[in-house]
């Protein structure tokens, strides 16, 4: 059996679980009952967005627990609208995110930036009028 392409669950290494999931809860991501001292799970619109400990994610790989730095890999919240990344962004650098990349039109045609959480997670912001989200939140692919 083939099953479709779906991501449930994006896991992020964090120094410091209580820390990070405060930083998330500020941001206004809904904690599930399922969080525990060592592990935090949050509601993402039919995905689940986990922060556990850097290290014990590490050995629960099997890698080495390297040290922290650009990984390739950024997470994206697609809005609605300029305005809507503008706000969004003002939120989260008043939850305490650092600031990455201001909000600015951008080469693809459309608008974002980019922030980083406690454990230097990349965000980006956007507004992308070739790929609107519908009133879910959901991103419309063409095609």
């Amino acid at each position: 059996m083939q099953l479709a392409p779906c991501i449930t669950m994006v896991t992020l290494g964090v120094a410091d679980v209580a820390a990070s999931t405060v930083f998330y809860e500020k941001l206004g991501f809904a904690r599930s009952s399922a969080s525990n001292e060592q592990v935090t799970f949050f509601r993402m619109n039919g995905a689940v967005l986990g922060l556990f400990g850097r290290a014990d994610l590490a050995r629960d790989a099997g890698v080495e627990n390297s040290m922290p730095g650009f990984s390739g890999v950024s997470l994206a919240h697609n809005l609605p609208s300029e305005a809507a990344v503008d706000e969004a962004y003002a939120h989260a650098l008043a939850c305490g995110a650092k600031p990455v990349k201001a909000p600015e039109k951008v080469f693809w045609g459309g608008y974002s930036c980019y922030f980083a959480d406690p454990d230097g997670h990349l965000w980006e912001m956007a507004f992308n009028p070739y790929m609107p989200v519908d009133g879910n939140g959901h991103m419309a692919l063409p095609g």
